[in-house]
């Protein structure tokens, strides 16, 4: 299944992130103990956005993130699922997500 074609569509403010793979091995070639590979990653690539959030005036409000963006989230947000042997988060934009990289 293409990364494009999701059959989860994530509700309201919500967003659906891939997150980033740890390296086993530094960038000069050092392989890291299974300990520090192992530890949770802070930044994804954005693949569904939800329906949007409504604002207490009952306009819709935009997003600040777009599908493809990489972000950066808070280390223990968001909630893990699994789709197709690939894990996911699906984060609360406002409350989870604090950057975008450019």
């Amino acid at each position: 299944m293409a990364k494009t074609d999701m059959h989860i569509r994530p509700i309201g403010g919500r967003v659906l992130v891939l997150p980033e793979k740890m390296e086993e091995k530094t960038k000069s070639g050092i392989f890291l103990p299974e300990s520090s590979s192992k530890e949770k990653p802070q930044q994804g690539k954005v693949i569904a956005l939800g329906t949007g959030k409504i604002a207490d005036d009952g306009k819709a409000v935009s997003f600040n993130v777009k599908i493809g963006d990489i972000v950066i989230f808070k280390k223990y947000a968001g909630d893990k699922i699994e789709v197709d042997g690939e894990e996911y988060l699906i984060l609360d934009e406002e409350s989870d997500i604090v950057a975008v990289l450019n």
